[in-house]
């Protein structure tokens, strides 16, 4: 049976609340995963958390109590909240009644193996949460193989990436590490690097894509390191032709991945 929660002073309550932060999130190894969709797109994909919170005043729809029940057949440990309690605990400004606690999906680099051609993305040191959730999604829909996630800047368990990444975060492979280690692993796989840079000379559908690749895309402000510019073996930019210089760094990643399947004939490179 649930638990019912109906103080502020919770101390379960309490600690939701402080998983905001980076520094707890990380000192727990837990995140935060709320809403209907993200949290059944974590199920979906065999991740289940440790704890469930919800407050059946604030559903949006019908399905809520099923996948209540899935999280309770594993054992989960259920909580139910009053309204006014769950928005405390909610980082959204309309809660839908759902806010899942699960432990951090780490993945090792050493142990990531992608098929044959490979196609993954790397995003180098990218600034905003809802830029990384973005990639997250576009990569999941483009049947990317992995998300390695160079010098990052921000948290890939932050809350807004969850959420701007619509659960995507546990449909594929994510691995965070730094460059040194990210360039050796692709080399050793004979991965091409394809770096987005608005001054290269070739356009991104001069490219051959179909090969193993790794399409590498770099903060807004700064764009690429030097690293990751001299390790590239082919530099592309996307044709501006109006005022602005640069794309935002997720429309650009989204164009270069449906370009790599345009390439491949938009076949499906790993179960959905």
């Amino acid at each position: 049976m649930p638990t019912l929660i109906t103080s502020l002073t919770n101390p379960h309550v309490k600690q939701a609340v402080k998983l905001r932060q980076r520094s707890h999130r990380d000192e727990l190894g837990l995140l935060l995963i709320e809403g209907y969709r993200e949290v059944k797109r974590a199920l979906d994909n065999g991740f289940f958390p440790e704890e469930l919170y919800f407050a059946p005043e604030l559903y949006q729809g019908t399905n809520e109590p099923a996948l209540i029940a899935r999280c309770a057949e594993r054992g989960v440990i259920l909580f139910e909240c009053a309204s006014g309690v769950f928005q405390k605990m909610s980082y959204r400004d309309r809660p839908d009644g759902l806010l899942a606690v699960a432990r951090q999906p780490r993945l090792a680099l050493a142990t990531l193996e992608v098929p044959t051609p490979a196609l993954v993305i790397v995003a180098e040191a990218i600034e905003k949460p809802g830029n990384l959730g973005t990639i997250l999604r576009s990569a999941d829909a483009a049947g990317v193989h992995a998300v390695l996630v160079s010098d990052r800047c921000t948290d890939i368990y932050n809350p807004n990436v969850v959420r701007a990444s619509i659960g995507t975060l546990f449909s594929l492979p994510v691995v965070e590490a730094p460059t040194e280690e990210t360039l050796a692993w692709l080399q050793a796989r004979d991965i091409q690097l394809v770096a987005a840079m608005p001054a290269a000379e070739s356009l991104y559908t001069e490219v051959d894509l179909t090969r193993p690749t790794a399409i590498v895309v770099g903060t807004e402000q700064y764009g690429l390191s030097e690293a990751w510019q001299q390790a590239a073996h082919v530099q592309v930019r996307i044709p501006m032709l109006g005022q602005a210089d640069s794309l935002n760094v997720a429309s650009a990643a989204t164009i270069l991945l449906y370009e790599a399947q345009r390439q491949r004939g938009f076949k499906a490179t790993r179960a959905s």
